[in-house]
């Protein structure tokens, strides 16, 4: 069966469980302090897969520096970002991709002179995460003062991101 799209503030999302087809500069983003995202679902969201892409600026960063129980995969669609994995720093562009196996602690930070797109894919089988205190995302912005395994914690004070549609130029070809 396929699913309805429906037409919300800043773009489509999907109401249903079936099928669908969405292109993503059609689909709603959100955008806030870490950046703008779409996530191709509405509700229910998808029980066993996470997609999602995000953008960011020079310099903002994408999360808080984090490790999850589960596997994440990411790939640079556009521009360029620093990979903070594992206390270290990975300058990366295009077409990088980037594995991280459960509990492997990371987070995006935008970099050159433009926006960096990055696609991510992860498996939503259990909910474990840890925000741990890291020096090296202090120094970007993207750690949290003490670690903490609750993300209502980790992101207390925050304000929510907001509903928005795609801007022209935050994917290639797009």
């Amino acid at each position: 069966m396929e699913a309805r799209l429906e037409v919300r503030e800043g773009g489509l999302v999907p109401s249903g469980d079936g099928w669908f087809v969405l292109n993503a500069t059609e689909a709603q983003w959100q955008t806030g302090v870490f950046g703008s995202y779409t996530r191709f679902e509405g509700e229910p969201r998808f029980s066993s897969v996470g997609v999602n892409i995000g953008v960011l600026e020079p310099g903002q960063v994408s999360c808080y520096y984090h490790g999850e129980d589960e596997q994440e995969d990411f790939l640079v669609l556009a521009g360029s970002c620093l990979l903070l994995i594992e206390d270290q720093e990975r300058p990366l562009r295009q077409w990088d991709f980037v594995h991280c196996p459960a509990w492997t602690e990371h987070v995006f930070v935008g970099a050159g002179d433009g926006p960096c797109a990055v696609l991510a894919v992860g498996t939503r089988l259990t909910d474990g995460v840890i925000y741990p205190a890291s020096d090296v995302a202090r120094r970007h912005n993207a750690s949290v003062a003490v670690q903490t395994r609750d993300p209502d914690v980790a992101y207390e004070g925050l304000p929510a991101d907001t509903a928005t549609a795609y801007r022209s130029g935050w994917l290639p070809g797009g």
